[in-house]
């Protein structure tokens, strides 16, 4: 992927809905920050994960709802300037839901970085989804086989490191672990 750049107008939600469908895009600040098509490894960690979680989640473990990117999330229900598309998004209020994607904090976001977006997805991001509320944010860098797994207390972000060898339970849930040595890259 090659680095987001942003450009010096102020942008809408209106304007992102507007770009041409084979553009992938996020809105975050008035500012659009385009993205590339993701790689073979991204798409492997991705489709492992979403299918984890699926299973999961139809084997009776909940009615929460999980959507790979494409999916657009406007975090904040009065902001027009402000749309993402996680690569991994976990929505337990039905509320929630729009026809567009998500309105408001989904309980559970996935990034999988590459190196030219890891600035965005550790500082910009992580800020931006700490303040809107989101329950557990997971950072996983195939690059240096890390997982940062972070759940909001309070108002802020606890923060775990893991690697791509171990077993991570998700806060979210009761029962849920991702073991990583079943992903085999």
């Amino acid at each position: 992927m090659s680095e987001a750049l942003a450009h010096k107008n102020t942008y809408t939600e209106e304007d992102y809905y507007n770009l041409p469908e084979n553009v992938r895009a996020e809105l975050i600040d008035g500012q659009i920050y385009y993205m590339a098509v993701p790689g073979r490894i991204h798409q492997e960690i991705l489709g492992f994960l979403f299918n984890t979680i699926l299973n999961h989640i139809n084997s009776g473990n909940g009615s929460c709802k999980v959507y790979p990117a494409p999916f657009a999330v406007k975090l904040f229900e009065h902001d027009d300037k402000t749309v993402v598309e996680p690569d991994i998004t976990v929505i337990c209020d039905p509320n929630k839901l729009t026809d567009r994607g998500c309105t408001g904090a989904p309980d559970w976001i996935v990034e999988i970085i590459s190196p030219s977006t890891s600035s965005h997805d550790y500082v910009r991001k992580l800020n931006l989804y700490m303040d809107a509320g989101v329950r557990e944010y997971w950072i996983v860098n195939p690059i240096d086989q890390s997982v940062y797994v972070y759940f909001l207390e309070e108002d802020k972000f606890r923060t775990t490191a893991y690697t791509l060898r171990d077993k991570i339970k998700v806060n979210i849930y009761d029962e849920l672990w991702i073991d990583f040595t079943e992903l085999r890259l």
